[in-house]
């Protein structure tokens, strides 16, 4: 079963981490990826630009109607919600039940300190194919 594994920090603590301490918990991370990656478990990984980099299209429903709404979506600067911990990125990882996926977020919260990771399976999923692994970073 899939699980997407929801990576949450304090901006105001990570933004104040010095390159070399950045390229340290990147370095740690990077060691179990590629073990699953050897695995055949891991599945896309994004490290998300900071909150103020993002916008948020808000959308008008219409309770519980399935018809769109025709009024107009609202973009506002931002994620959602004010918050203490932010989403600073992503693992979707193939693990055979729950159990396996809290102790890969286990090893994963070890080399990566403070914060947490919020797990939960995946509906559906549709890998797509936009983009290269060496393009990934620069787009």
């Amino acid at each position: 079963m899939l699980y997407a594994m929801l990576c949450y920090n304090a901006e105001e603590i990570v933004g104040t981490w010095s390159k070399a301490e950045d390229d340290a918990i990147m370095a740690r991370l990077g060691a179990i990826q590629e073990r699953l990656t050897k695995e055949g478990k891991l599945g896309p990984v994004a490290r998300l630009m900071d909150t103020p980099t993002a916008v948020t299209l808000r959308k008008p429903s219409r309770g519980r109607r399935l018809d769109a709404s025709d009024e107009p979506s609202v973009v506002t600067d931002g994620p959602f919600a004010e918050t203490k911990e932010q989403l600073l990125g992503f693992y979707v990882i193939d693990c055979a039940n729950l159990e396996e996926a809290l102790a890969i977020a286990r090893e994963l919260g070890h080399a990566n300190p403070g914060g947490a990771y919020e797990i939960r399976p995946v509906r559906l999923f549709f890998p797509g194919n936009a983009y290269s692994e060496a393009a990934g970073a620069d787009r």
